[in-house]
């Protein structure tokens, strides 16, 4: 019988083949009392687990193909920290002792107690990171019961022609199957910002996430219909629909294949407007796809992934080293590195620190602040790396004019400190913000008097002009890019900006939005930045656009405030 699950799609393109379940369910956990004089063998039970586990991992990690994404063994490596950390690897010997129980139980236990550390983070993609937890954990309980933590392979013959279908899966997984060559993967638990959803983009095939009852409804060699740009899945499809999608994915391969033709073509439109496209990066390998994808900058560099699901954080050296490798693999392109944009939610470790609503709290410039030690080592490093390539330094979510003026003596201190120490670096760096605060929109006479250019954080600036925690199911369908407000507010930045000659980019999701490009270029927007995959995508827009034809269009975009309207002018607009 046919039927269709709806998910996330986190990497488009449509997959056509048979399932392969793997069974990742959690395991079931026995508790038992375990009396004194046997805790010691208990506890070196445990001790052996976390061996197994560790040696499981490095093996993994000695043996990622050379073909993988970078991605894979920094995924690798932040398992194995999580493995090695004493809240993990010591604290349930303690619990053990004290309560006097197995050791699959007292990982348990102390399992729940970090994700509920985790349940208390606002931010998505910190949040997601608990899932990491999880699945480390669900290896050494494996490893207790001396179960294998890997992934049976299938039939060499028929790998591309499988999709992999499991409840969730962990980056040490996919290095598995990645040796496989499966043609798509879906899972049941899952983000956006997930893991998971990373590794899928950077393999380019078609993948959902978030399907919740996947591995349970889908029986082993089902036929399977994978939609990664609807985020739809098919099971059992009749014959219409098989050659329905059969057309539909030979028409998505043909035109990936145009797309390429574009990589060097300026973006330019018909009537002659020049546009930048920049990519966003999280790791400095991430650049070597982004200039196989044509971009002419690096637009975004979200320097917090150097500091995330770590128990230490990055000296200068390793950070110089980053922003080093990504200057230098650009080639004298753009390279604008985002001071670190973590917040109270980082520091679960202190309870104090916790907020009710941490994206409304100590965050981005407004930790950096309170944190001028920490916030002068990543400015030098910044620094440093500069006379490496063209390197621009961005501060994100600014409010007030206080904070642009703090943040330039810390960074002029940095320069002192360097010129103490007669270390070279790029005298003339130009400096940057970001607006994502409704505030900063409308005062943005504060910011361009101060800084040499702006990028506009569309997540952020929507959740907080409409009042939407973006990472909550229950209101997500209420986050609205073409809301007259955000609309509003964008084409005020936008002629705010460009009239006082100041550069203004787009770096959040609206920017890799196809659909939305040519709204951005008729308010005015001269500058994009996304994520690699889409640089092509929104190049063959700008390429099709005349502006002087759609600024008519967009303008009645801006007076309108219908949903239902909107969305036909939008269709007016791309057709």
């Amino acid at each position: 019988m046919s039927f269709t699950l709806h998910g996330v799609g986190v990497s488009g393109g449509i997959a056509i083949g048979h399932a392969h379940l793997v069974s990742h369910a959690r395991l079931e956990v026995a508790h038992y009392v375990v009396p004194p004089r046997q805790a010691p063998e208990e506890s070196a039970r445990f001790d052996a687990a976390i061996r197994t586990v560790r040696t499981e991992l490095e093996e993994l990690r000695a043996n990622v193909p050379a073909t993988a994404p970078a991605e894979f063994i920094a995924f690798i490596n932040l398992h194995l920290m999580i493995l090695d950390d004493s809240t993990l690897s010591v604290a349930p010997r303690k619990i053990i002792e004290t309560e006097q129980c197995n050791a699959e139980w007292a990982l348990k236990v102390q399992m729940e107690a970090l994700l509920a550390q985790f349940d208390a983070i606002e931010d998505g993609y910190l949040r997601e990171r608990k899932t990491d937890v999880v699945q480390v954990v669900e290896r050494v309980m494996k490893a207790l019961s001396g179960q294998p933590g890997h992934i049976p392979a299938p039939a060499a013959d028929a790998e591309q022609d499988l999709i992999l279908v499991a409840h969730d899966l962990s980056p040490a997984d996919v290095v598995q199957f990645k040796q496989h060559r499966f043609g798509s993967f879906i899972t049941d638990l899952g983000g956006t910002t997930s893991h998971t959803a990373v590794v899928a983009r950077s393999l380019n095939i078609p993948s959902i996430v978030a399907l919740h009852h996947a591995r349970q409804l889908i029986r082993e060699s089902e036929l399977l219909i994978v939609d990664g740009t609807q985020g739809v899945v098919i099971v059992d499809p009749d014959r219409q629909v098989f050659a329905e999608y059969q057309l539909r994915q030979h028409q998505f391969e043909r035109e990936r294949q145009k797309l390429k033709r574009l990589k060097d073509t300026r973006a330019t439109t018909l009537d002659g407007v020049a546009v930048e496209l920049h990519a966003n990066i999280e790791l400095p390998a991430d650049v070597i796809v982004a200039r196989e994808n044509g971009a002419t900058g690096i637009g975004l560099f979200r320097s917090e992934f150097l500091f995330l699901n770590r128990n230490d954080l990055p000296d200068e050296d390793e950070q110089f080293e980053a922003y080093r490798q990504a200057a230098q693999a650009m080639e004298g392109l753009p390279v604008t590195i985002r001071t670190y944009d973590l917040g109270a939610d980082k520091h679960t470790e202190d309870a104090q620190r916790i907020t009710t609503n941490p994206a409304l709290g100590l965050r981005a410039i407004r930790l950096c602040l309170t944190e001028p030690q920490r916030f002068l080592i990543q400015l030098r490093a910044m620094l440093r790396a500069s006379q490496f390539g063209k390197i621009n330094i961005m501060i994100p979510m600014l409010m007030n004019a206080a904070e642009v003026d703090q943040a330039l003596q810390l960074l002029a201190r940095a320069k002192q400190s360097l010129d103490d120490e007669d270390v070279a670096y790029d005298r003339g760096i130009r400096v940057g913000g970001m607006i994502e605060v409704p505030a900063a929109a409308l005062a943005l006479g504060l910011f361009t008097r101060k800084l040499d250019f702006l990028s506009v954080g569309t997540n952020d600036l929507i959740q907080y002009t409409l009042a939407i925690d973006r990472t909550d199911d229950t209101v997500a369908h209420l986050y609205d890019p073409l809301h007259p407000a955000v609309l509003n507010l964008l084409a005020h930045i936008f002629r705010t900006a460009n009239k006082a000659h100041v550069p203004v980019a787009v770096c959040g999701e609206m920017a890799g939005d196809a659909s939305l490009t040519r709204l951005l270029l008729a308010l005015g927007l001269r500058q994009y930045s996304m994520h690699s995959a889409h640089l092509l995508d929104v190049k063959q827009q700008i390429l099709r656009s005349n502006v002087s034809e759609i600024k008519p269009l967009a303008q009645k975009m801006l007076r309108a405030s219908d949903p239902e309207k909107l969305r036909a002018l939008l269709d007016r607009l791309n057709a």
